[in-house]
This record gives structure tokens, C-alpha cells and sequence, in this order.
């Protein structure tokens, strides 16, 4: 994930401290119920696509613009999958963040999938029977994303 520069800003006097930060994620599904997924640049591993909003910005807006941005897809946000607090991270160069990640189920609606910034390694449509080895954080998400259940809260039980 790129560091905006608003956060270059911010790490200039907070150093390496850990920073509270927003963060959006989004499941992309095409009209034959593919996912797209991009192979990140920095850890060389496939994930969903996701990012930091810029200030003001709403989080379904972050959605569609890092979609855009990372793959060249177009999309659409239908409903908000999850609301979690994610576990810390600490990146190379020592700088601490924790992000509220907020993910959305979105639908695609146009573009050709391919690199389209400096994010991403690979980009392509994957069948859910054939999923690229991924972190807990983007099965899941995915998993959660062909239910029919509520938004779901960390933290709170679901009748």
C-alpha cells in the first residue's frame, strides 16, 4: 500500500509511533462470480484490494477509487461486509499503524483487470474454488462476502 502523503506529513513529528488509521477493503465480484484479487508489491503475496482513505473522503468512495486505482476495474458498493480492528503492524522501515478496516461487497461493472499503479504485481479474476494462497484477512473477507448474513462486527455475537 502506498503512503499517502498526508501520513508523510503526520510520520514527520510522530516518528514511528503507532498510528490509528481508517482503512477499506473491497470484494469485487464479476457478473460470473469471480473475485479480483491484485499480488501486492510489497510482500509479494495475493490479497484483496484495499487502501486509506484520503481525509474527508467517504469509505465507500475509497472503495471504488482503490479498485480503480490498483486494477482498472470499475465497481459499484452494494453493502458493507465487516467492520474490524485489525492486529497491529510494524513495516520495514519501523513505522507502527493499526487500521480500522471497513470492507465492502462490490460488483463490477466495467474495465479490463490489469496492473494500473506501482501497488501491484499482478492483478486477475480468480474462481472461488481456486483461490491463490492468501492471509486469514482476505479468506475470510471473501468467505463472508458469499453469505447472505448481516454486516458483521468483530466483538459482537450474531443471532
Amino acid at each position: 500500500m502506498a503512503t499517502p502523503d498526508f501520513i508523510r506529513e503526520i510520520r514527520a513529528t510522530a516518528g514511528h509511533q503507532l498510528l490509528w488509521m481508517p482503512g477499506v477493503s473491497a470484494i469485487v465480484f464479476d457478473d460470473e462470480g469471480r473475485v479480483l484479487l491484485g499480488r501486492r508489491v510489497d510482500n509479494g503475496r495475493w490479497s484483496i484490494i484495499g487502501g486509506i482513505p484520503e481525509p474527508g473522503e467517504q469509505p465507500a468512495v475509497t472503495a471504488v477509487r482503490e479498485v480503480l486505482e490498483e486494477t482498472a476495474v470499475h465497481c459499484v458498493p452494494e453493502r458493507v461486509l465487516l467492520v474490524e480492528a485489525l492486529e497491529p503492524v510494524t513495516y520495514p522501515n519501523g513505522d507502527r499503524c493499526q487500521f480500522m478496516d471497513i470492507c465492502f461487497l462490490c460488483r463490477a461493472t466495467g474495465g479490463e483487470a490489469r496492473v494500473n499503479d506501482d501497488e501491484s504485481l499482478e492483478v486477475g479474476w480468480f474462481e472461488l474454488d481456486a483461490l491463490p494462497p492468501m492471509e486469514d484477512f482476505a479468506v475470510s473477507r471473501i468467505k463472508q462476502a458469499t453469505e447472505e448474513a448481516p454486516t458483521w462486527f468483530a466483538g459482537i455475537g450474531q443471532a
